[in-house]
């Protein structure tokens, strides 16, 4: 009979890249490897309650802005000593939040990943397009950003996690337009070389809404290329008119 665990790819922005959090597994199989957090799935446990918790007790991560269930997977060959279903969820954890880790326990680049054990690194990947999929046509970037923030950081961490660049002013028009985000009334303070203090704005909604349900937030075109290939397509390139 098979056993069933739940896996968990935490993302958060840090130092301007999307990182993963991961643990490195000191027993057999993949000893040495790098690993989701999670674990079995309790006997009186639903999918979600087990998560939560096992990221709180292994790794002390409870801060999470966003979870949702990402996959499940079911290869009978994926775990080395037996038939394990394994369901993953994505997690997100805002930028302004630092979480305590175990020593065993890292943050890693999310396109560069150290070797990994099982099948999930695959799982990371299908957690990154998630995301990208997801900031095109819902607010999840709440779930990325501090309540408060400028729109030079906010598209800072939408440049982190969509792997391309972000132009600061077509995505504050293109997130005011859909119902996003909305000014504080506040603004952060000139620094030394002066110029207009910077507004500060915030995510109307802290929860999952559907904003555009067929929007995608396109990168740059190549050179020669069109960038209207897309149908809905948002242009937030630099190179695109504001």
């Amino acid at each position: 009979m098979a056993s069933h665990e739940v896996l968990a790819v935490v993302l958060q922005i840090r130092a301007g890249r999307l990182a993963v959090l991961l643990w490195r597994r000191a027993l057999p199989p993949f000893e040495g490897a790098w690993a989701l957090p999670g674990g079995r799935l309790g006997p009186a446990e639903g999918l979600g309650e087990s998560v939560r918790r096992q990221l709180a007790q292994k790794v002390d991560v409870r801060d999470l802005a966003h979870l949702e269930q990402l996959e499940t997977r079911g290869a009978p060959d994926r775990h080395p000593q037996g038939r394990v279903l394994a369901t993953a969820y994505l997690g997100l954890v805002p930028a302004d939040v630092d979480p305590v880790i175990p020593a065993d326990t890292a943050w890693h680049p999310a396109a560069d990943l150290p070797p990994m054990g099982f099948d999930h690194a695959a799982m990371v990947d299908s957690g990154r397009r998630r995301l990208r999929a997801k900031l095109s046509y819902t607010n999840i970037g709440f779930a990325l950003a501090p309540p408060e923030f400028t729109m030079s950081e906010l598209s800072r961490h939408y440049r982190a996690a969509l792997g391309h660049d972000v132009a600061a002013t077509n995505l504050r028009r293109v997130l005011l337009r859909r119902g996003q985000i909305e000014e504080t009334g506040r603004s952060v303070p000139s620094g030394r070389s002066g110029g207009r203090p910077a507004a500060l704005f915030r995510f109307r909604a802290r929860r999952l809404e559907i904003t555009d349900a067929f929007a995608v937030l396109r990168p740059p075109a190549a050179p020669g290329g069109r960038d209207d290939v897309h149908t809905g397509a948002v242009p937030i390139s630099p190179a695109e008119p504001c």
